[in-house]
């Protein structure tokens, strides 16, 4: 509790580069496993598990995104609506934060998707108008209809089942159940995703965009790291 914020920033953003790369390399398991204390393997196994269910899932691309990259909202107003949607739907609140994690980083990344999902939980506006209300873009307003979409879809009695409904991908669904285990094991892990940036997987590698990044067409992915160096 008395670390500074800074440093607890920058240990989350080597935590998740370790994860990303290790993620790529299963040969290496061997090695780092043992190294792991105990205690701790638990989560190194969940977080590396979900690692790779999400790269199984992301075919690198040669453009990055039209999106800009915003700080998320405050860890405390996030797990506010997390709470409030699960006293809401019976929908559990780290299945929620895990959803919004993987889709927008927590809402930092502003921008639609391929498909013309938007908001920080991507909803399309369809499913959005069937579920939720107000804002698509709001994130206690998406939060809330994640949660209702999630409950109409079987979650209490199957949470598999409802996350497939909201992303047709076992590989999401797994990576989903492995972050909401871990902030299941110890909430205050979500602290450590909250300093999490953004990456886009390209042909270029890895790109790290930072807050602040802001593209209104798609930029060549090779073009930004040249200018950008990682």
């Amino acid at each position: 509790p008395a670390t500074p914020e800074d440093v607890l920033t920058a240990a989350a953003r080597r935590q998740q580069v370790a994860y990303r790369a290790i993620g790529r390399h299963p040969e290496w398991d061997a090695v780092i496993r043992p190294k792991i204390p105990p205690e701790l393997l638990g989560f190194y196994d969940r977080n590396i598990e979900a690692r790779r269910q999400l790269a199984a899932m992301a075919t690198p691309r040669d453009t990055l995104p039209a999106w800009r990259i915003d700080p998320p909202p405050p860890p405390d107003e996030l797990l506010g609506y997390y709470h409030e949607a699960e006293a809401a739907t019976g929908v559990a609140w780290n299945y929620l934060a895990a959803i919004n994690l993987i889709e927008t980083r927590l809402g930092s990344i502003n921008g639609d998707s391929t498909a013309g999902a938007q908001g920080p939980m991507q909803f399309l506006p369809e499913t959005f108008g069937a579920y939720g209300q107000g804002d698509i873009h709001a994130p206690r307003d998406a939060i809330m209809a994640a949660g209702l979409m999630l409950a109409a879809n079987g979650f209490a009695g199957d949470p598999y089942r409802a996350v497939f409904a909201y992303n047709h991908s076992d590989a999401y669904v797994r990576a989903v159940q492995e972050y909401a285990a871990v902030l299941a094991a110890d909430p205050t892990a979500f602290g450590g995703y909250y300093n999490w940036d953004v990456y886009c997987k390209t042909t270029a590698g890895d790109v790290l965009l930072p807050i602040g990044y802001a593209a209104t067409a798609p930029v060549p992915a090779a073009e930004y790291v040249a200018g950008h160096p990682q």
